[in-house]
């Protein structure tokens, strides 16, 4: 069976190049053109031996999840969904913005955290990614854009961002997902910096300060509610991680943190989580963490049971943290259209959530509950 190269970052592939009785350096000039230039036909790698690229053509492919849609939002926004096998699709979203492009990528097929006011938490829970999978979002994204671009803009600038943001809880699929990192911030590979690769998380805590250790990336953390009673409901990982063990995760991870801040990410939730004594409680909360906090309106999606925080009250909302000292910002809804705004991505997933536990041994209800939170009509 053939490997597939999109499975390895640098250090994998010199190994397995090794293995194949070749010198490293072929490691490096195989990795430039498969992902600085995006080239999958081995005769097309052009400064490499004839009988390597043979040898090339006999045992390895370079594979990404096959592409279901394609989808262009009036604001410029653009959905990818991946066929991941076995039922299951992925989305990945690029969202265009003056002066960078980010891109939104998924960790899983589906999430076992079930957070309430998710739509792929509501769906359930199937399988981690693969490296490959997880990186040959970025591989797709990448080319296609950079083949529709012919002409205008430099293609390395297309994609200036990467946030996993998307499916999935990314810091659940740890080993998977650090070799995809490294490609990400390989000179050879993609070249981003730390600083513009970020890793959202719903506050795995052992994960969190391995992830400090192994690839220090950008870190913003899945926060949505100032104490323990109301995040156990929304977010049910605080009820193995509660707030105390997060916001110490937090400052340790600070330590090695390429930016001297971290992004706690707030959904907007009307008469839940948004009103003035909360934002007072997060002051309080975060009172010793060198933080920001960027509030996302909430996103529909069918059956949610919950709605959206008004403009007003986002704003006071706001008014509330950066008078207390806390650089605030309020994501811009994008993409609502095509369905890949914020909380909106469900892609497709053939749940396995309620026959098998998951890798964190929390107990999974049905995704079609409420996770317990009291649901406005």
């Amino acid at each position: 069976m053939a490997v597939n190269l999109l499975d390895f970052d640098a250090a994998g592939l010199t190994t397995w190049f090794a293995q194949q009785g070749e010198k490293p350096f072929r490691a490096r000039q195989v990795l430039r053109w498969v992902h600085q230039f995006g080239e999958s036909d081995f005769n097309a790698m052009t400064d490499i031996a004839k009988s390597l690229r043979a040898k090339l053509i006999s045992t390895a492919t370079v594979s990404p999840a096959p592409t279901i849609s394609d989808k262009l939002s009036d604001d410029g926004t653009r959905k990818f969904l991946f066929d991941v096998g076995n039922g299951n699709a992925v989305e990945t979203v690029f969202i265009p913005e003056d002066e960078r492009g980010t891109l939104c990528i998924s960790s899983q097929a589906g999430c076992a955290l079930e957070c309430a006011f998710c739509s792929t938490g509501r769906q359930g829970f199937n399988r981690n990614l693969s490296t490959a999978e997880i990186i040959g979002q970025l591989w797709q994204a990448n080319r296609t854009m950079a083949h529709d671009a012919a002409g205008g803009k430099d293609s390395e600038r297309i994609i200036s961002n990467v946030v996993l943001m998307g499916m999935g809880e990314p810091l659940a699929n740890f080993d998977n997902l650090v070799p995809a990192l490294r490609l990400m911030l390989d000179d050879h590979a993609y070249g981003l910096s730390r600083r513009r690769v970020t890793v959202s998380t719903s506050g795995i805590v052992p994960a969190m300060d391995r992830l400090a250790e192994a690839c220090p990336v950008a870190l913003a953390v899945s926060l949505h509610a100032p104490t323990d009673g109301l995040r156990d409901k929304l977010v049910p990982i605080n009820r193995k991680y509660p707030l105390a063990e997060l916001m110490a995760a937090c400052s340790r991870y600070l330590v090695r943190a390429p930016r001297d801040f971290i992004t706690f990410e707030y959904v907007m939730l009307d008469g839940i989580n948004d009103s003035d004594a909360d934002a007072r409680a997060l002051l309080h909360l975060v009172q010793d963490i060198s933080c920001k906090f960027n509030l996302i309106p909430f996103n529909p999606f069918p059956a949610s049971g919950f709605r959206r925080s008004s403009a007003e009250r986002v704003r006071h909302f706001a008014s509330i943290l950066i008078n207390g000292g806390i650089v605030t910002t309020t994501r811009k809804t994008r993409g609502e259209d095509i369905d890949a705004a914020c909380g909106q991505l469900a892609g497709k997933v053939l749940d396995k959530s309620r026959r098998v536990s998951n890798a964190l041994g929390l107990t999974l209800r049905s995704p079609r509950t409420s996770a317990g939170v009291e649901l406005q009509s």
